[in-house]
């Protein structure tokens, strides 16, 4: 097996110690009550930005809450770059709340505007209800855009694991409806095909934080049934055309049972000529990004989107 990092491996020691119980052992309200309590156990110091606000866009369901988060005010940068940011959790957990720091912390390394999204999860909401709010809080900050202070034609998608799935189907959908235009997707662990057949579902499935057996968890609460697997929006990799998607930051990690179609998505967006930017932490593990403080590869991580945002966005 892979060797971790040793400040990821003590913060598996330390998740070990704590004798929780594996994911799929779990009810979905258990397990989200079970990651709450967690991160506020990490108690990790809280990075100051220079704006925070809650803010309600309109979807299929109703109202999907979003969280805007500003490095710098408007009075210093009237029209910002923006980075639209699916949370995590196999679009079973996950909150606005469960990734504030990170969206805190992409926020100041890439000097611009962050929108998270709270999009409906499953099982409660099953497969494309994710999809279709992420879309739609995406549509309503482009066509918002003035009055958001930021700017539509700096307009980027990003999330870790289903939110990375989210991001770049979001991406392939403004590409099918032509708009918005979006410029950048930034791709953390992404998950990006359901069937999870890749080689590091079986290399790495167990013994780190996200295994096999969880993934399946999540897949079964949220997918309808086993013909979802085939759709783009659950499966991005298995899309009929990547023509047209912005470029790409994809990072993977080696002790991630997600690592291998991380990088299979890569390889199929640079065979399709979308400029992609690959990241490999061969000793990090399934949600290092969001253990900045802990494990120092989550803030070499985060700082290295920052500057692939700004050069894309070319701001200082």
């Amino acid at each position: 097996m892979p060797t971790l990092e040793p400040d990821a491996q003590a913060v598996l020691d330390a998740a070990i110690k704590a004798g929780a119980p594996p994911v799929e052992m779990l009810t979905p309200a258990e397990a989200r009550a079970m990651v709450k309590a967690r991160r506020a156990a990490l108690n990790q110091p809280i990075p100051f930005v220079a704006e925070v606000r809650n803010l309600t866009a309109q979807g299929p369901g109703g109202p999907i809450p979003l969280r805007l988060y500003r490095a710098r005010m408007v009075e210093e940068l009237p029209s910002q770059p923006c980075l639209m940011f699916f949370h995590g959790g196999g679009w079973v957990f996950g909150d606005l709340d469960t990734h504030d720091i990170t969206c805190r912390n992409l926020a100041n390394a890439a000097g611009c505007t962050v929108i998270s999204v709270g999009y409906r999860l499953a099982p409660e909401h099953k497969f494309p209800a994710a999809f279709d709010d992420s879309v739609a809080a995406t549509q309503w900050v482009a066509a918002n855009a003035e009055e958001l202070a930021v700017d539509p034609a700096r307009l980027a998608v990003g999330g870790d694991s289903a939110g990375g799935s989210l991001a770049t189907t979001v991406a392939m959908d403004a590409v099918r409806r032509d708009g918005p235009q979006l410029t950048y997707q930034v791709l953390i662990y992404p998950v990006t095909d359901l069937a999870m057949m890749e080689e590091s579902y079986r290399t790495v499935g167990e013994g780190y934080l996200l295994t096999a057996a969880s993934m399946v968890w999540f897949r079964d609460h949220y997918l309808r049934n086993a013909e979802d697997v085939k759709d783009w929006r659950a499966s991005p990799l298995q899309a009929p055309s990547f023509a047209g998607l912005p470029p790409a930051y994809v990072v993977t990690a080696g002790c991630d049972p997600l690592c291998d179609e991380g990088a299979a998505y890569a390889k199929v967006l640079e065979k399709n000529g979308i400029p992609v930017t690959y990241r490999h932490r061969p000793g990090q593990m399934h949600g290092f990004i969001g253990m900045s403080g802990f494990i120092k590869a989550a803030d070499e991580v985060v700082a290295d989107i920052g500057q692939a945002l700004k050069t894309v966005w070319k701001t200082a």
